[in-house]
């Protein structure tokens, strides 16, 4: 254990976020996300049981900035049919990472399809034990700025 630290940041996970560089990609993932199927092709997945997404988001985004030179730095899953809508997981989400960046953070809805095609090719993914369906984003690391 360290101090100051979320219990839900593991020594796998403090790695990954160290050695993401400016514009690597995280998936942070629901449950329901296949992390560990052939097709996501995630050489990097760290678990977090009975860890929820806000819970996560919150724990990394003290450490991690969101990029703030992308268009949306924050890409989240939605149903094929449903491109317009923004559930009560995905306004969570980036209700936490806006307090934490003290910024507007834009998020880009992606079908499935085209969300598992640019998770594929995410630094790293967080699998959380939430169980909200479309639960599943992938966020662009920015850079640490001199205040």
């Amino acid at each position: 254990m360290l101090k100051t630290l979320p219990p839900a940041l593991t020594p796998d996970l403090l790695w990954i976020l160290a050695a993401m560089g400016h514009g690597d990609r995280l998936v942070l993932a629901n449950a329901n996300y296949p992390a560990y199927a052939w097709h996501a092709r995630h050489a990097r997945t760290v678990p977090l049981p009975g860890v929820s997404l806000v819970e996560a988001t919150r724990a990394i985004a003290q450490l991690m900035p969101v990029d703030d030179l992308a268009e949306a730095p924050v890409q989240h899953m939605v149903a094929d049919d449903e491109r317009d809508e923004l559930l009560a997981v995905h306004r969570d989400v980036q209700q936490v990472l806006e307090a934490a960046e003290r910024r507007p953070v834009a998020m880009k809805p992606l079908s499935r399809a085209e969300f598992l095609e640019l998770a594929a090719t995410a630094f790293a993914t967080v699998h959380t034990t939430d169980n909200r369906p479309y639960g599943c984003f992938v966020i662009a690391k920015g850079v640490v700025r001199n205040p």
